[in-house]
């Protein structure tokens, strides 16, 4: 009942939503509960400036409206997997971003899927669970 495959259905992505400037949403992290279809408030403090240094300093980080940050568990599938699970879960964030940046086009919005990030920072600002590991951030805003 998801919008991307996942290997064996074990789906081990986590999304997480730094708000920075949204109408109707507070600043705060929030994390995405699939089974809920809603969003969990992980911390309303403002969060943006040590994700910034999380992404090197990145302008679109800053500049989005929100910044998603697709996350992995990768244990969920090594279970199934063994070590490929990482390559699977990688695979698997691929289609998830490639989903989330044709809905922001749908929307009048634009994003850009970034990499370089010091994980542990990321970790951080958000609040991750230790068996969490972020894979990408997608800076999301009005499309110029």
């Amino acid at each position: 009942m998801r919008t991307a495959p996942s290997a064996g259905a074990l789906y081990p992505l986590e999304l997480y939503l730094e708000v920075g400037r949204v109408e109707q949403l507070p600043v705060g992290i929030y994390h995405y509960d699939s089974a809920g279809h809603a969003l969990e408030e992980r911390g309303g403090a403002a969060r943006r400036s040590e994700l910034l240094a999380a992404g090197y300093g990145q302008g679109c980080i800053e500049r989005g409206a929100i910044n998603i940050v697709v996350a992995a568990v990768y244990a969920r599938t090594a279970r199934k997997y063994g070590e490929r699970a990482v390559r699977y879960a990688q695979l698997e964030a691929g289609h998830a971003a490639q989903n989330l940046a044709l809905q922001a086009v749908v929307l009048g919005l634009g994003t850009v899927v970034v990499g370089a990030f010091d994980d542990a920072l990321v970790k951080q600002a958000l609040g991750m669970g230790g068996d969490e590991e972020p894979l990408c951030i997608m800076p999301v805003g009005r499309a110029k």
